[in-house]
């Protein structure tokens, strides 16, 4: 009798499932992308707070079982320490700036290295002219800028938060401020305006819309740092505006990026002037 013929497949015959690869996410919606706008700057008002109760016991100015009344009169008497609010300051940026980042990397993977909207732009450009218009917008940006508001201020003073900061701060801490405020707070600001929220503008309505509503909605947020100085506004837009430009026709994040962080040195130089005047 013969003997039995196996007709079962052998397992290297037996064909692989086949992977099914989850969709990626949608684009950001103008719910999201406003929702990230405001959650990096709640990020920084609640981060803030519990930062300076952290180094507050740390450094001994806060004792908890004493309750929050003397926690207040701890902090208080913390950043009084030179240099303290700077360290504050670089550390709530920092922390805030790393989460919005990694938030906005998890959420729409496909989106952080295209070119063009939808996309965020985190790629090269491949045209160094892009580059060169960069560092021009940046410097000339504060100097047209700065004269537009003083037109409009009518012999006001302009002063800025970050600037009466500086202003109380040793040089060396006034050093790594200035590294956050031209290298971190560059980069998240335009990951968020000229990447995320325009992104979703552009899908709504067209380029010169999303480039003006986005860049609008960058000046507003800033005006609180300016005290409300509604004088400062057109300054803030037209740089926005010249960033906005920047990203959509290099095709990359970066060149924005560079202009925003030169437009920042410049506008903190004054601080180390201030270092070695008397007084």
């Amino acid at each position: 009798m013969p003997a039995p013929i196996d007709i079962l497949p052998t397992p290297s015959a037996i064909p692989p499932a086949p992977i099914i690869a989850s969709p990626p996410a949608r684009p950001p919606g103008l719910r999201a992308a406003l929702g990230l706008v405001a959650l990096y700057f709640v990020l920084q008002a609640v981060g803030s707070g519990l930062i300076a109760l952290v180094l507050g016991v740390a450094m001994g100015f806060v004792r908890p079982w004493q309750g929050m009344a003397h926690a207040d009169d701890g902090i208080r008497s913390m950043l009084d320490q030179p240099g303290m609010p700077a360290l504050l300051v670089i550390a709530t940026l920092s922390l805030a700036a790393a989460l919005i980042l990694l938030l906005t990397r998890r959420r729409w993977p496909h989106l952080w290295s295209l070119a063009q909207p939808p996309g965020f732009g985190f790629v090269r450009t491949t045209r160094p002219l892009f580059l060169a218009l960069a560092v021009a917008i940046g410097l000339t940006a504060p100097l047209l800028g700065g004269w537009l508001t003083q037109l409009l201020a009518h012999g006001q003073t302009v002063t800025q938060n970050i600037q009466q900061l500086g202003a109380d701060t040793p040089p060396a801490w006034r050093i790594m401020l200035v590294l956050v405020v031209v290298s971190v707070g560059p980069v998240v600001e335009e990951l968020l305006f000229r990447g995320v929220l325009l992104s979703a503008l552009w899908q709504r309505w067209r380029t010169g819309w999303a480039m003006t509503l986005s860049s609008l909605a960058f000046a507003l947020v800033h005006l609180p740092g300016l005290q409300w100085q509604w004088f400062a506004l057109p300054d803030l837009l037209l740089l926005a505006l010249a960033l906005a430009w920047l990203r959509l026709r290099s095709g990359s994040i970066w060149p924005g990026v560079l202009a925003h962080g030169v437009n920042n040195l410049l506008a903190v130089a004054a601080w180390f002037v201030a270092i070695n005047l008397p007084g």
